[in-house]
């Protein structure tokens, strides 16, 4: 398929797609005319690289992750290595931490918002 119908069906942008291809995320062959012609599975690859973004990693975590990944159950594979686990590990302390500091965020806005409340 071409860049505009994988932009298409995966909602993501032809822009953010020739990122992901710059960046080793996403490959593409070319035809003799130079249009990038991606293969089916390459829809599960841009939806499994959007959750990851979502997720909070960063592009160079990514594009470490992605060959220890089955693109079409999500799901480890062999070849997560021991310090890709570890790098992981880390990266989930610090969205915890996250979470942490923004139930903590909303809490104080909720005790100023009932204070307000009060006549």
């Amino acid at each position: 398929m071409r860049i505009g119908e994988l932009a298409r069906r995966t909602n993501v942008s032809e822009r953010s797609l020739r990122y992901y291809e710059q960046q080793g995320m996403l490959s593409a062959e070319r035809t003799p005319g130079g249009h990038r012609e991606y293969p089916e599975a390459a829809v599960d690859r841009v939806i499994r690289i959007q959750e990851l973004f979502a997720a909070g990693l960063c592009s160079e975590k990514i594009v470490q992750l992605l060959p220890c990944m089955r693109d079409t159950d999500g799901k480890p594979s062999a070849r997560a290595t021991p310090r890709l686990v570890a790098e992981l590990t880390a990266e989930r302390v610090r969205i915890d931490r996250m979470i942490a500091d923004l139930v903590r965020s909303r809490d104080t806005l909720d005790e100023v918002i009932e204070a307000a409340r009060l006549p």
